[in-house]
């Protein structure tokens, strides 16, 4: 109040500022109470107030606007009706959101920033600090009620939760303050929004110290966060710590002194003097009519405590303010003071607009000039639009379109402990803002105090963070903030705290055990290095070896019977396919690549149908020898040349199946990733299966032309008996691959190509065995049967008794014995 007249007294008193008007006021208390208020603003629409003391008195003068209520409630309240004559009502603490509806509030008009800012400000303090889980406590009237809602409604859009939501009574219930202090002990939320009057907020602040409530850390809303009814050194325990926003610290030139100028003897009839006198120095005004203040309150305990008694003592009038220590000679924290200079200052401001026509640019062409004192109030609201203003500090104010403060920005302040043991209220940030972006500015050398144990920032959160590796589960009819942690699934991790979905690893990697990292996955392929790999390498070039043995054993013997037996060209192109099937083998262990896959089994299928293809030569001259034995005819000697040619023609054959291959749908190297997770199988993709099966079915069907013409002859009366040991070769060759086909399905990675080397390998052993060994065993152990006569000899046809040899057949024409020897 003492601020409003000063402020008044500074502008009449100024010639920039309506220069030819002088401004007034008239006083009414509202005493804190929204039927007072109403009463107020009906008596200033009617000046017929029931009382009409020096100070309120009715001047005659004309009404243009009003500076007040003190309070969201009683702005709101007096609002409603001053709105319906349009009177401009200009706020200076009264921030509740709800006042910027225009439709409600057409002419209400405030110095102060909107809720909206303020609670937009807590949850980026809120998400600064880290804190999810946080409860809300507001005043019941408008200014708590909407001032949570603003903060709930921002909350939740940034995914916040509100632990719970309680209210204080504003006429004091015991029932209501407990359902409040319990919901407090029981929430594991460890900082609390308080949004509420300090005058509210003083039966609240004795039970959270009667229950000894500490550990908690409370975030304050501008009403309270300088109040000196809370701010009480005593109170530091339960409430130190405290953060909150305050309206920004200014300091008024000329007001201290203006403040110390008050003595109820300058003027006996102000009553408010008089009323202040006797409270301060708790004595009676002599001859005075003013009541002594008494106040009734109801604490904590449910009983009246009467906190001041009626004081037989007289003021002499020489008490001195300066003895006093109360808020009302502290100038330090001028901040919602301040408000006010500002609010009076934004109605001179608009009444000097009107008295020069000062209009927009938009609104010169459909409004009309006013004058003073000739208009109306609602003519007074035009000059409120967009009015801007710069303050004594060097501050701009500039209303908008709702009559709110456009753009400004927040103290933050830390309650500590002084030197002195009264609390000191630390600035360690601000927040900016702006109707369309805000800031939170908080140094991070802040010197932040933080009610806890530990004296760390404290944690606030239904569920802690889940740590890597999990990830956020949600619990059925709770807060999102409330949460299980559940593992992340195989192939997923989460490699940050709280993650809410698990994220899947590349193509190429796989989880470790923790879920926290994806990790390369194993590779897996049959290597030269490892045992089995190595075993095989030894397994294929030891067969090399031995077919080069008996190829060398063949060249040294080579004009020996036995080596020339049945075509011993025919020999050495089975050694030589042998030597391929079984190198080839190699072509199979190692990293897979694009030319291994492709040579891999182009070289198998082209080794085994050179080597079944020899062998078919073979078996056709013993399948000829055989029929001419059995049905005696004259024998029709089959040529060489016609041999070779039958190899040729099966491997040009093959070959050209086998181009096709390559050039068509070649094989390639794939990642196999289906088989098993934590590996990639290299392996080769044999492109067409057509195609594959075409080469190694041709390949079968030699093989069982060659069984089944030397299963026929398998009886021919030889001494070496070639033709059951190629029968035995083929046996083998069947047994083997018959039995590569299930296990081969059956198993999968590098075993799989272990399987097939292992038959590529067996096969080749077999027939080696079977057709070579034997002949090696005579030509090296028993030379002596290495004869013509023990390997072909010459009988005449006419006998029964006929000795027909897979080496040679004879036959007698005409009485004349000719001898046919087959290897030549």
């Amino acid at each position: 109040m003492k601020t409003m007249i000063h402020t008044i007294k500074e502008i009449n008193e100024r010639k920039d500022i309506l220069p030819n008007h002088t401004l007034g006021y008239q006083i009414f208390d509202t005493c804190f109470s929204v039927s007072k208020a109403m009463e107020t603003a009906l008596a200033f629409l009617t000046g017929q107030e029931e009382n009409k003391p020096n100070f309120r008195n009715s001047t005659g003068k004309y009404l243009v606007g009003i500076i007040g209520a003190g309070g969201s409630s009683l702005s709101v309240a007096a609002a409603r009706i001053l709105g319906l004559y349009y009177i401009p009502q200009v706020g200076y603490t009264s921030s509740c959101a709800v006042l910027s509806d225009t439709f409600q509030f057409p002419s209400f008009y405030r110095s102060t920033p909107s809720d909206k800012f303020q609670s937009e400000g807590m949850v980026s303090l809120i998400q600064h600090f880290g804190w999810v889980w946080v409860g809300t406590i507001a005043s019941d009237d408008d200014y708590g009620k909407y001032g949570v809602k603003s903060l709930r409604e921002r909350m939740e859009f940034v995914n916040l939760c509100v632990a719970f939501s309680e209210t204080i009574p504003k006429v004091y219930s015991n029932e209501k303050m407990q359902k409040a202090i319990k919901a407090i002990k029981s929430s594991t939320a460890k900082v609390i929004v308080l949004f509420s009057t300090d005058i509210d907020l003083g039966p609240f602040v004795l039970e959270v110290i009667h229950h000894n409530i500490t550990d908690r850390t409370w975030i304050a809303s501008e009403a309270w966060i300088t109040s000196a009814l809370i701010a009480k050194p005593e109170y530091f325990p339960y409430f130190g710590g405290t953060i909150g926003f305050a309206i920004p610290r200014s300091v008024i030139p000329g007001l201290k002194e203006f403040l110390y100028d008050v003595h109820p003897s300058k003027n006996p009839n102000d009553v408010l003097t008089i009323e202040f006198w006797q409270t301060a120095f708790n004595c009676t005004w002599p001859n005075s009519s003013v009541p002594y203040n008494v106040d009734h309150r109801v604490n904590m305990t449910g009983k009246e405590d009467r906190l001041y008694d009626m004081s037989d003592q007289l003021c002499t009038g020489e008490e001195k303010l300066e003895d006093l220590k109360n808020t009302y000679l502290d100038t330090s924290q001028l901040r919602i003071t301040n408000n006010v200079k500002q609010a009076v200052y934004l109605m001179a401001y608009a009444l000097d607009r009107l008295s020069t026509c000062d209009l927009l640019e938009e609104q010169r062409n459909d409004t009309a000039c006013s004058h003073i004192p000739d208009f109306e109030p609602k003519e007074l609201m035009t000059y409120f639009k967009k009015l801007k203003i710069i303050t004594h500090d060097g501050a701009e104010i500039e209303l908008d379109l709702n009559g709110d403060v456009g753009k400004g920005y927040y103290d933050i302040l830390n309650w500590h402990m002084g030197n002195t043991g009264e609390i000191t209220f630390v600035k360690v940030g601000e927040y900016k803002y702006t109707s369309t972006k805000s800031e939170l500015v908080l140094p991070k050398n802040s010197s932040l105090f933080w009610n806890t144990e530990s004296s760390m920032l404290p944690e606030s959160v239904c569920t802690k963070l889940c740590a890597p590796g999990t990830r956020r589960g949600i619990r059925q009819g709770q807060p999102v903030c409330c949460f299980n942690c559940i593992p992340c699934a195989d192939g997923y991790v989460s490699e940050k705290s709280g993650q809410r979905e698990c994220d899947p690893c590349g193509e190429d990697d796989w989880s470790n055990a923790e879920k926290s990292k994806c990790v390369p996955k194993l590779v897996e392929f049959l290597a030269y290095g490892e045992a089995l790999g190595f075993t095989l390498v030894i397994l294929s070039i030891f067969g090399a070896l031995v077919v080069l043995a008996v190829t060398v054993v063949y060249v040294i013997h080579r004009h020996t019977p036995l080596v020339k037996a049945n075509d011993r060209e025919l020999s050495f192109l089975i050694q030589m396919s042998l030597v391929i099937t079984v190198l080839s083998s190699l072509l199979f262990i190692g990293k897979p690549c694009n030319w291994s896959c492709m040579a891999r089994q182009i070289t198998l299928a082209l080794g085994f149908c050179l080597c079944l293809s020899s062998i078919l030569g073979k078996t056709i001259s013993l399948f000829f020898a055989y029929r001419i034995s059995v049905s005696k005819t004259r024998l029709i000697s089959m040529h060489p040349i016609f041999r070779k040619l039958i190899v040729l023609v099966c491997v040009v054959g093959e070959i050209g199946v086998c181009a096709a291959y390559l050039v068509l749908e070649p094989p390639r190297m794939f990642k196999n990733i289906e088989i098993q997770n934590v590996k990639i199988i290299f392996e080769c993709n044999e492109g067409s299966v057509e195609f594959l099966c075409s080469i190694f079915g041709f390949d079968v069907l030699l093989a069982l032309l060659c069984f089944l013409t030397t299963f026929v002859a398998r009886q021919l009366p030889d001494n070496y008996y070639e033709g059951k040991c190629i029968t035995f070769g083929m046996l083998v060759f069947f047994i083997v691959w018959i039995s590569f086909v299930p296990a081969y399905l059956s198993t999968k990675g590098k075993f799989k190509v272990a399987v097939e080397i292992f038959a590529i390998l067996a096969s080749s052993y077999g027939l080696l065995g079977c057709l070579f060994l034997p002949k090696c065993f005579i030509i090296l152990l028993r030379p002596k049967r290495n004869t013509d006569e023990t390997v072909g000899g010459r009988v005449p046809t006419v006998d029964r008794s006929i000795q027909l040899t897979s080496a040679s057949v004879s036959s007698e024409l005409n009485s004349t014995t000719v001898s046919t020897v087959l290897d030549e």
